[in-house]
């Protein structure tokens, strides 16, 4: 009689035999034969019922041990740089293995988030559990999606979260990762790309209630892939920071340095302050003296710090929270210029004459101390007439002279005519349980113009500077429009009774010129919009290509490394070709600034569409209970399936489906962007005057969804047209008729 092995025998044989856990190979290597494979059955069905063995295809193995051949994830490297890997696919009711990866030579560059195949040894350790070899990478990720969970009796559904998006993805039973009904989650493609029918996917994170407090800022977040958590060495590197010394730093403490910001500002990289030029061949100039926050001595190349500012490229900031290049350590205190606090600093100190040309300019690595941390308002009502006990003893010895400063740089810059675009800013206003109670328009004061044109000067004195001493940077790159987007703009200044000249090299000024004409008319705020979407995307470029929009030949951005890391690289460059530290540019950095410049570039278009979509999320979730009012807009787009309208109390894009508009078919112009009723000849254009009723708000996708009522006071029909959607009708008899004539027909048949 044959004998049966024990469950135990059997574990360990597969134990010893990984790649060899058929079936077929545990009978023969028993020697079991005929109706005992029956039982040999039932013990392996056994074993997996208790958990100790996992099936996969045909082969079985340990419930708590990897398969010899895995498809792993690549998580990055540790501290030391040694590269680890985590399973995809790990059923065990242990921790999940941590696999250190073993490289060759010939292995392609491996970064976090990368798949690949691998084989897997078991080797315990203090610090991983086993070690891997990589067999081939596996170039298509699966489709990531972010969704409101659904659940249903077979597991669920997620909903899609963009807006227009309308595929919906199936969840298995053991698929849902533990997510409940309505709960925020993120799920990845899991079945074959090219199935019939809808998308299988499993959940992988759950990221709670999507209504709930600052959820909305936390799916744009997610959605775009915004890191949001410091790994804990890079916290670690930040916490272990201290304080700059004076060492061989210019001492600025005594200068009376103020930043002006935002009220409601966690960080301040910028300080300022003015003096009049006491040389007497520059009467009536002045110096400016920019101080900015000297990041590159705390964030040096290739630190923990370096690497994590690099991959997020830039801050992101929104209604309700921020998140930040760097931790708060360094961004909310050490390289923060609080009010009298001793902070490090490179300082330019820029002689300006009277008519608001710059003479000359120097940079300074220092240590200073700021007398007073502004806000924009107080500012502007000390100058106003309006001091209160804080500006009022700065009023005639800083405040007074700064403005001074800027009235003779607005006098330059009405010569160099940089871009005047006209398009005011919306402020989201949140209460405490993150609800909008109001959405504002931000007033643009003297106070917010004077810094920036100190910043643009300081910007200017950095570019100049690094080409004068042949130093690699980065450039911020902003090129003239396209020949198209000309025409464009061309025609709808045209259709506004406005000209832009033609068959001329364009300057801003010709531009200008346009926007002047619009000024104070019905298509301001369409010809400015026009405008701003003729122009290109301004970027990073170790190569200089001038600016268009400020009309400048030479711009790099030194102001604002607390969040930007494009401005670290411009400082590590002045400090390199000054000769102040060591802490300056690396050969890495310039070997790798083409990479940088298109990293950055990616990460700051990145962070302006999650901004985008979570102001469109929350006015959405403001305007959700006014389902049904009337309201005012312009038409500000025209496309094939519909109208986008901006409501002028909001400044929202409602979108009216094409199907709902009036009674008639309009026939869409893409070269006019416009709508031609078929019956009518209703022309629909931008820049009309509008009244629509809100029909849906979907606060989650961030959509809106209108019905015109009136063009330019002119009522639309409303209604679908006669027989839309219904059958025609028939007269008495059709049918008998028809039933008759069908009888008549003879019927063929093939012999």
């Amino acid at each position: 009689m044959t004998r049966i092995p024990s469950k135990s025998e059997i574990l360990a044989w597969i134990a010893e035999h990984p790649t060899k856990a058929a079936k077929r190979d545990i009978a023969k290597a028993f020697g079991i034969k005929g109706a005992a494979r029956i039982d040999l059955k039932r013990l392996l069905k056994e074993l997996e019922e208790d958990g100790k063995l996992t099936k996969r295809r045909s082969s079985y193995r340990d419930a708590e041990e990897l398969p010899p051949v895995s498809v792993l994830e690549i998580v990055g490297p540790d501290a030391d740089g040694d590269l680890y890997a985590r399973p995809l696919e790990w059923g065990g009711k242990g921790a999940e293995p941590r696999i250190l990866m073993v490289q060759r030579d010939s292995d392609p560059a491996l970064g976090a988030g990368d798949r690949i195949l691998g084989r897997v040894t078991a080797d315990q350790t203090e610090d991983y559990s086993h070690t891997g070899r990589m067999i081939r990478r596996i170039d298509a990720s699966p489709q990531r999606v972010l969704g409101v969970f659904r659940a249903d009796s077979e597991g669920g559904r997620i909903m899609p979260v963009e807006k227009g998006a309308d595929k919906q993805w199936i969840v298995a039973a053991g698929a849902t990762g533990g997510a409940k009904d309505g709960e925020l989650v993120e799920a990845e493609q899991s079945g074959p790309k090219g199935r019939m029918g809808l998308p299988k996917a499993r959940i992988v994170a759950r990221l709670g209630d999507p209504s709930g407090p600052r959820a909305v800022s936390l799916i744009a977040i997610h959605q775009h892939g915004i890191p949001d958590h410091f790994p804990d060495d890079v916290l670690a590197e930040a916490e272990a920071a201290k304080p700059a010394e004076l060492g061989k730093r210019r001492d600025m403490r005594s200068l009376p340095l103020v930043t002006i910001d935002p009220w409601d500002a966690r960080d301040h990289d910028d300080a300022c302050y003015v003096e009049a030029d006491p040389d007497p061949k520059n009467a009536g100039g002045y110096i400016i003296w920019v101080a900015i926050a000297d990041v590159a001595h705390y964030v040096t190349p290739n630190s923990e710090l370096d690497r994590e500012a690099r991959k997020r490229g830039n801050s992101t900031y929104f209604p309700d929270r921020v998140v930040p290049m760097l931790p708060d350590r360094l961004s909310g205190d050490l390289c923060s210029l609080h009010e009298g606090v001793e902070r490090a600093c490179l300082a330019v100190a820029m002689r300006i004459d009277a008519s608001g040309e710059k003479i000359d300019h120097a940079f300074h690595r220092g240590l200073m101390k700021s007398i007073a941390s502004l806000n924009y308002e107080e500012v502007q009502d000390a100058v106003d007439g309006q001091p209160n006990d804080k500006t009022a003893p700065l009023l005639d010895g800083i405040i007074n002279p700064l403005y001074a400063a800027y009235a003779a740089l607005v006098k330059a810059r009405a010569r160099r005519q940089p871009l005047e675009l006209d398009l005011p800013e919306r402020q989201i206003i949140l209460d405490d349980a993150g609800k909008v109670t109001s959405v504002q328009f931000k007033e643009r004061l003297d106070a917010h113009r004077l810094i920036e044109e100190f910043m643009v000067l300081a910007n200017v004195a950095a570019a100049e500077t690094l080409i004068a001493k042949k130093s690699p940077l980065l450039f911020r790159v902003h090129e003239e429009p396209s020949p198209e987007k000309l025409d464009a703009l061309r025609e709808v200044a045209i259709a506004s009774g406005l000209v832009l000249a033609k068959g001329q090299v364009l300057k801003t000024a010709h531009l200008n010129t346009l926007l002047k004409g619009a000024a104070g008319t019905e298509n301001h705020e369409l010809i400015n919009i026009a405008t701003l979407r003729s122009m290109t995307q301004a970027y990073y470029n170790p190569e200089n290509f001038g600016h268009f929009g400020l009309a400048l030949r030479a711009y790099a951005h030194f102001t604002s490394p607390i969040r930007r890391y494009s401005d670290l690289i411009v400082h590590r460059a002045l400090v390199s070709s000054h000769g102040w530290g060591k802490d300056g540019l690396s050969p890495w950095d310039i070997e790798h600034l083409p990479e940088t410049a298109q990293l950055i570039s990616d990460t700051e278009r990145r962070s302006m569409t999650a901004e985008r979509d979570t102001t469109d999320r929350y006015l959405a979730a403001f305007l959700s209970d006014r389902i049904g009012a009337e309201m005012g807009g312009r038409i500000s787009g025209i496309a094939k399936f519909g109208v986008f309208v901006k409501l002028d109390e909001t400044g929202a894009d409602a979108m009216i489906p094409i199907r709902t508009l009036g009674r008639e078919f309009f026939h869409y112009d893409p070269e006019s962007q416009t709508l031609m009723g078929s019956d009518t000849g209703l022309v629909i254009g931008l820049g009309l005057r509008v009244t629509v009723k809100l029909a849906e708000a979907a606060p989650v996708t961030g959509g809106l969804i209108a019905e015109l009522i009136a063009i330019d006071d002119r009522t639309m029909p409303r209604g679908p047209s006669r027989g839309r959607g219904k059958p025609p009708r028939r007269k008495a008899g059709s049918a008998k008729k028809k039933s008759a004539k069908t009888a008549r027909k003879v019927k063929r048949q093939r012999k």
